[in-house]
């Protein structure tokens, strides 16, 4: 009896079955958009995804092992971050790129602060972030797809919104993936797929995507006009953020109103840096810092405990 009273701080979801079925819901939910970047870039691109989810799940073992704990890679999780941090790499990456940022998402960001549910960072965004810093040249490369006319090489759609103006964009083509980006944020109907399967499976909540996609709309509505504002929110990594990323329980808050504040925060973190900044995405960046200060948000939107007396002096 003792020790089912135990107290603990959030995420509260333990349980290994409920665990494992939520991760095994999110790899479903996320299959569409890896087929779809397979499809679209070529072998290259499966083999970046096997590589990253298979160092993934190594990586957990193997920690897990040398620090004599109990071995959780039957929850899934492992193989979730594994799949994010492969649909966050330019389609043409070196092997060794995923290979490292799957030990970096899972041993430095999720096993050394305590593994699933003790993280502060998405693992994958955080990796991604470090990938990034290092070898900026090798995760700003965004190879052309296989349908694309220039065969060698494909600015992102955001290059082009960045002037204010869609330019020679179609929107049929952000929707089917077929310009440049990363992995996993190129076929926006794959990834809007994904969304909504987790939406009714009850596996996320709407407040943080839907907040988060609105207010990136609602802000280049107000700067560049709606056509500008519709093609924002289907460019770069903004919905495979919003559905799959922001979302992370670990990571967001627990509260309805918190996770409306997480949703706005991102979005308008987003716009600043896409509009003003010199670097044309920030969708990582945005939820990093949210991220951060989830535990604040936590703090000032937790209901107060009936009864409580409010101390004075």
């Amino acid at each position: 009896m003792q020790k089912s009273l135990a107290v603990s701080s959030s995420p509260h979801l333990r349980a290994k079955a409920s665990t494992r079925r939520i991760m095994q819901d999110v790899c479903i939910a996320l299959a569409p958009a890896g087929i779809a970047s397979i499809v679209l870039f070529g072998y290259h691109a499966a083999l970046l995804i096997a590589v990253s989810v298979i160092t993934a799940v190594l990586a957990e073992f193997l920690y897990e092992k040398l620090t004599k704990q109990k071995s959780t890679i039957g929850d899934w999780s492992a193989v979730v971050t594994g799949l994010l941090l492969a649909y966050n790499l330019p389609a043409d990456a070196p092997v060794w790129i995923a290979v490292i940022g799957s030990l970096l998402a899972i041993i430095l960001v999720k096993q050394i602060f305590g593994g699933i549910g003790s993280n502060f960072m998405n693992p994958a965004l955080a990796a991604r972030a470090i990938l990034f810093i290092s070898w900026s040249s090798i995760m700003a490369s965004y190879p052309a797809t296989k349908f694309a006319a220039d065969a060698t090489s494909s600015a992102t759609p955001l290059s082009t919104l960045g002037g204010g103006t869609v330019g020679d964009l179609k929107l049929m083509d952000l929707l089917l993936g077929n310009c440049g980006g990363v992995l996993g944020e190129t076929c926006k109907l794959a990834i809007i797929a994904g969304g909504i399967y987790l939406l009714v499976r009850k596996v996320i909540d709407w407040r943080i995507p839907v907040s988060f996609i609105g207010t990136v709309f609602i802000c280049y509505l107000l700067k560049d006009g709606a056509e500008v504002a519709l093609y924002q929110i289907f460019a770069g990594g903004l919905m495979l953020g919003a559905f799959f990323m922001a979302t992370d329980y670990a990571t967001s808050p627990v509260t309805n109103i918190g996770k409306l504040i997480m949703g706005v925060g991102c979005g308008i973190l987003l716009f600043v840096i896409r509009a003003y900044a010199s670097y044309p995405e920030g969708c990582s960046f945005a939820i990093l810092f949210m991220n951060v200060v989830t535990p604040t948000i936590d703090k000032f939107t937790m209901p107060k405990p009936f009864g409580e007396v409010k101390k004075h002096g």
